[in-house]
């Protein structure tokens, strides 16, 4: 049986189940929303599953697909990702100066929080300047050609 059956009756079952929990099972509308046995709390478990079934196949789809192409590749574009986290992380101040606006407004923010803000910020700028730098030679190839 190929991979997309499988999928295909796997998404049948889930959606059955899914109205299992929504139509059946419930005991209440909208008044009781949030209490226990209530339809959007019987949805969230149907949620938790598929979403803990979808993690569980992508991560063992990527770990075959590690092991049947180019680990070396693998390894080094993960190497490099990791080095423009910790780069990122290195020049991200975090400090009082950048959490002032968000104290005066009665957030509580630390300085160990706006450090990790900065952080993403700059990986993602670094990575998307990377994206179109490597887009951009791409089609610069493309027009030499």
């Amino acid at each position: 049986m190929g991979l997309h059956k499988i999928l295909s009756i796997i998404a049948l079952v889930l959606a059955v189940v899914g109205i299992f929990f929504g139509l059946l099972i419930t005991t209440g509308d909208l008044e009781t929303l949030g209490e226990p046995g209530s339809m959007i709390d019987n949805m969230m478990y149907v949620a938790y599953v598929i979403f803990a079934i979808t993690i569980v196949l992508v991560l063992i789809y990527v770990i075959k697909g590690l092991f049947a192409g180019n680990i070396k590749k693998t390894v080094l574009s993960l190497g490099a990702f990791l080095a423009i986290v910790i780069i990122s992380y290195l020049i991200a101040s975090g400090t009082n100066l950048d959490l002032q606006p968000f104290i005066d407004k009665g957030l509580n923010v630390t300085e160990a929080t706006s450090k990790n803000v900065g952080a993403g910020l700059y990986t993602f700028y670094a990575l998307a300047i990377f994206a179109i730098v490597v887009m951009a030679l791409s089609g610069f190839k493309k027009l030499v050609k």
